[in-house]
């Protein structure tokens, strides 16, 4: 395994949530799993790291960030929406939009999981379908909660990848193949920064990169799990993990 501080240090955004009455940040153990198991170092942000003095001490340490997914939606006035959102993380907002615009700023590499991906999408002037179960071309992208983990987690649809971008240098020669999908909301318009690297069979986008920054992906479904046993998934968190390795190496050069 070599020296652990060779790693790639990657910050990956905590969520909020309330456990026997405190409130508490968490997050998922898939989530630092599939770092740790592609090589990088996952270091947990909080959301008081939001605050400018502390954002800007905190970003020359880290090689990467992840946005992962969540039970939370984004906050629908920041994508032009009127109306309350009753599963919101505001600080989340706060601390991913932040983390998202240095990273366009200072080209740190950024991989964002399902609700990420949607953060992406409103950071960059892009706008999201509230309930996607309402919009009858679209197929059913939420889980059956009923399942075990295991069948939630299983592949649901196919994707077809977009030639030419990201995921086809990171999957070379796949250009389509099937994810699982776990959310209610997605994609409804796209700003102009963003490239759409796949889509689902109904047209959703299910990935998008930015064109014009050597690693910043974006997905809908969840890698995450059980990254280890999945080829594909391998694959775009080592694409991932080698893009931070990079960026350290470019900040940091060895002696």
């Amino acid at each position: 395994m070599g020296n652990i501080f060779d790693r790639p240090l990657i910050g990956v955004v905590m969520c909020r949530n309330r456990i026997k009455g405190h409130l508490s940040q968490t997050l998922q153990e898939k989530y630092l799993n599939a770092v740790l198991h592609a090589g990088g170092l996952p270091i947990p942000l909080p959301h008081a790291l939001a605050e400018p003095e502390l954002l800007t001490t905190l970003l020359p340490q880290l090689d990467g960030i992840m946005l992962p997914g969540s039970p939370s939606n984004v906050q629908p006035h920041l994508y032009g929406e009127n109306g309350d959102e009753p599963d919101a993380d505001p600080g989340r907002d706060t601390l991913s939009m932040a983390l998202i615009e240095s990273a366009l700023e200072r080209r740190i590499p950024l991989f964002a999981i399902c609700r990420g991906l949607q953060e992406l999408v409103v950071a960059t002037g892009g706008t999201l379908y509230r309930r996607l179960f309402e919009q009858p071309e679209l197929l059913e992208h939420r889980e059956d909660p009923e399942l075990p983990l295991a069948q939630q987690y299983a592949p649901s649809h196919e994707v077809q990848v977009q030639p030419g971008g990201l995921i086809s240098r990171l999957v070379p020669g796949c250009n389509r193949f099937w994810v699982n999908s776990l959310h209610g909301q997605g994609v409804k318009t796209l700003g102009p920064r963003l490239r759409v690297e796949a889509r689902s069979t109904d047209g959703l986008v299910e990935a998008v990169s930015v064109e014009d920054h050597p690693f910043v992906l974006a997905v809908q479904w969840h890698p995450e799990w059980k990254s280890n046993e999945y080829a594909l998934s391998r694959l775009l968190f080592e694409g991932f993990i080698t893009a931070c390795r990079g960026y350290r190496a470019e900040l940091r050069p060895p002696a």
